[in-house]
């Protein structure tokens, strides 16, 4: 992606001096979260209920998260203030970027700024951006804990996007899906769960799930996750411009190795579909891939299709 040129977000944090975190299980990957996030599931069997929002999704960790926005908040590793947990410093703007990689992420969180400030514009309403958080291994988020064990991950309560880069390495070592545009994408779809909380679809949907049972409950989150898979296909369709060749490509490997399937089948051998939270490899795929090609918001009706 070409955004070497583009303006980087003033909406940008760093948390310092949280502490060491996380997890690791066997197989590498670290567990996590989901449900407001984008995940990166990494299943298992049984499972609670707890937090916020994430990308990635381990064992039973992973489904702890999915009625709150998908994060495994609420540890009890917030020190009261807002900022990380074991008294550290919070900078911001440009500050909180230390390397290229955190340049780029700024980057397409501005992108992201222009472009849905620009939807909603078209329908006369103004875009009010999440802001997105870097910590390093553990601080502190609205929704409780955040730990680079459990991958990238949006609390509503807050309505802030918390990131450890270092995932990025993760998906590029452990699950081959490297590239700049799936880390644009990550980024993206955990933007698309702040359009979800702006616009209420997220409020709406934690309604139902209170009254729903486990498995219906766990449906509704893959219908939340797809359509914000669709919403980060909506952004790259107006960013067309800055798109090169194999971004797609980029794209597509990513959903496909975040899908719930695909991760069940690495961590356990097998799948148990009725624990899904976030939708299976081909299912992530399909729900970019039209939001790419529509870049109509209207066009990630995940709710209403009858095919997911």
């Amino acid at each position: 992606m070409r955004l070497g040129g583009r303006r980087t977000s003033s909406n940008i944090e760093r948390q310092t001096g949280g502490g060491r975190g996380g997890f690791r299980i066997p197989g590498g990957l670290g567990g996590g979260r989901r449900g407001g996030g984008m995940p990166i599931p990494i299943p298992a069997s049984g499972r609670g209920q707890l937090g916020c929002g994430s990308i990635a999704l381990i064992v039973i960790v992973f489904l702890v998260m999915s009625y709150m926005g998908g994060g495994l908040g609420n540890l009890g590793l917030t020190d009261g203030s807002g900022g990380p947990a074991g008294g550290g410093e919070v900078t911001r703007g440009e500050q909180a970027i230390q390397d290229e990689t955190d340049r780029f992420v700024a980057q397409v969180l501005a992108s992201t700024e222009d472009r849905w400030s620009e939807i909603f514009a078209e329908r006369g309403e103004r875009y009010v951006p999440a802001t997105l958080v870097f910590y390093d291994n553990r601080g502190s988020s609205g929704c409780g804990a955040a730990d680079s064990a459990m991958g990238p991950f949006y609390c509503p309560a807050d309505r802030k996007i918390y990131l450890d880069t270092e995932f990025f390495t993760q998906l590029r070592t452990e699950l081959g899906a490297g590239g700049d545009f799936a880390q644009a994408y990550v980024v993206a779809h955990e933007v698309g769960h702040h359009i979800q909380t702006i616009t209420g679809i997220s409020a709406d949907v934690r309604r139902q799930q209170q009254r729903a049972s486990r498995e219906e409950g766990n449906a509704l989150q893959v219908r939340m996750e797809l359509q914000a898979d669709c919403y980060a296909g909506v952004w790259a369709n107006r960013e067309r411009d800055a798109m090169e060749p194999g971004d797609l490509e980029e794209g597509m490997r990513a959903a496909a190795a975040i899908g719930d399937d695909t991760l069940q089948r690495a961590a356990q051998g097998y799948v148990v579909p009725e624990s899904f939270t976030h939708g299976t490899s081909e299912q992530r795929q399909r729900w970019l891939r039209r939001g790419m090609e529509s870049g109509d918001p209207a066009a990630c009706d995940t709710f209403s299709a009858r095919r997911l």
